[in-house]
């Protein structure tokens, strides 16, 4: 179904309501297609589904962004709640979806993908359902897959996608056009930060073509960096596999006589995964992170740490995230990858070597390295329980958007609730740890490790920082 009209690029749906109350909305159908048909959900015959009471979610039920606020505080920023309407827009008949995994790989994507078909197989009777075959470049240059619960039945036990990944690879025209000639109607869409700008400019195209074509994000980063939501699927999972690595690093630091156990650990710009890596093994007396400066040399380095360390205790663990210390490499890449990011040196390695040549010209310690990377091991499990969980959760939120007539959008979880966020929101930064936030004193605390900073730069951090504080919820502003 396509309209003759060309509509301007929308403007944010912003809905304002009393005491300082803000709807960040997400868009509809019906904002550039009027008079669509309006059909019963059929959920409410469905026998798992009819005994559930306000089964169906409220068209004024709304997630606030942050919990902790003052007795005066304006209501703030909310977001659609996710979840089954009463009225859909699509008959179930009608639908083609469709479903692509980009960027890397992370735990949960099988999981996820098993879910979405499942959730519009069992839940609305969908069933045409496609799997686009390697990423964005799949939908103009590979081969689809025909995907319905008998095929997917026990993906969710194997790592990895299915449906093969790849970066980069975006033409717009070229996607909207398959899209279009295929006759699909729905477009689920798994990925990272750069996935997610993808698809909104493939909505923004769809919705300048007129068509009826519900565009749905999945966020997906291992690195748990896309803002606004909770965290990312898989993000457990990468740190209960990390704890293996630590352990092991532990286990052969313990072994040695002045032996360092260095692990590096997944984080291009957000450390995430090495700290909270670290707060649960306790066996790390070192996290190095991308959003923590640290030196080498000199009074308060980390050289001069290391060699105290071993002096305190005989062995050490060191953690590193693969973004840290990227500054202090001497041929520091400006190189980037099909998706844009920058391509990194492996920081593990030097940092290694670093060490070594320390402690071999500067003192007479003899130590003992031993280096682990366990970054692709990590990526290619299979999700924990607890991100299977989550998996199912997005994805069966996101079939209900779409089915409800909600495009443009992002399936994430806030605050604990399933809500809808719009893609400009999911796209406009990366989240980051807070170096002045209670969660980095707490790994402080945790390994008796030195900030790495002197007291002027905290003191510029917090008057820096104080406005991301208060945005991503982590405290209020006194």
């Amino acid at each position: 179904m396509a309209s003759s009209a060309s509509p301007e690029t929308p403007k944010p749906k912003i809905i304002p309501g009393p005491g300082g109350y803000v709807l960040e909305d997400v868009p509809h159908l019906l904002d550039y297609i009027p008079d669509l048909p309006v059909y019963t959900n059929p959920l409410q015959d469905n026998p798992a589904y009819s005994v559930v009471k306000q089964y169906f979610v409220h068209v004024d039920d709304t997630v606030p962004q942050k919990i902790v606020v003052h007795k005066d505080s304006p209501r703030g920023v909310h977001f659609r709640r996710a979840g089954p309407r009463q009225k859909v827009y699509f008959h179930s008949d009608d639908v083609h979806a469709c479903i692509v995994t980009c960027g890397s790989l992370c735990p949960g994507l099988n999981t996820v993908i098993r879910e979405i078909v499942c959730g519009l197989y069992h839940m609305y009777g969908v069933k045409k359902v496609l799997g686009i075959d390697g990423g964005y470049r799949g939908f103009y240059a590979k081969n689809t897959v025909h995907l319905n619960p008998k095929v997917v039945n026990g993906i969710h036990k194997r790592g990895g996608t299915i449906l093969g990944t790849s970066r980069g690879g975006h033409d717009t025209t070229k996607i909207v056009d398959s899209i279009q000639d295929r006759g699909i109607n729905q477009v689920y869409i798994i990925g990272g930060d750069g996935t997610q700008r993808g698809a909104s400019v493939i909505f923004e195209e769809v919705r300048r073509r007129g068509l009826k074509v519900s565009v749905v994000g999945i966020p997906k980063t291992i690195d748990n960096d896309v803002p606004v939501i909770d965290k990312s699927f898989g993000f457990d999972t990468a740190v209960e596999e990390a704890q293996r690595a630590i352990n092991a690093a532990h286990v052969e630091a313990e072994s040695s006589e002045n032996c360092i156990g260095l692990v590096k650990l997944m984080g291009r710009y957000s450390g995430f995964i090495a700290m909270y890596a670290t707060l649960a093994s306790r066996d790390v007396d070192c996290c190095l992170m991308p959003e923590s400066p640290f030196y080498l040399e000199g009074p308060g380095g980390l050289f001069e740490y290391i060699e105290r360390r071993l002096k305190e205790n005989g062995h050490m663990v060191l953690v590193i995230a693969e973004g840290a210390g990227q500054e202090l490499l001497a041929e520091s890449s400006t190189q980037k990858d099909a998706s844009g990011n920058k391509l990194l040196q492996d920081v593990g390695l030097w940092l290694s070597q670093r060490i070594k040549e320390h402690f071999s010209k500067e003192t007479m310690m003899t130590i003992n390295l031993k280096y682990i990377d366990p970054t692709y091991m990590i990526r290619a499990i299979p999700s924990n329980a607890s991100d299977n969980v989550y998996c199912t959760l997005l994805a069966q939120s996101a079939v209900h958007g779409a089915m409800a007539g909600y495009t443009g959008y992002t399936s994430g979880l806030v605050n604990g609730r399933q809500t809808y966020i719009p893609f400009y929101r999911i796209t406009e930064k990366q989240n980051k740890v807070v170096i002045t936030d209670r969660m980095w004193a707490r790994l402080l605390s945790s390994t008796n490790q030195p900030s790495f900073l002197h007291p002027k730069d905290i003191i510029e951090d917090e008057v820096d920082e104080a406005s991301p504080l208060f945005d991503n919820g982590n405290c209020n502003p006194s």
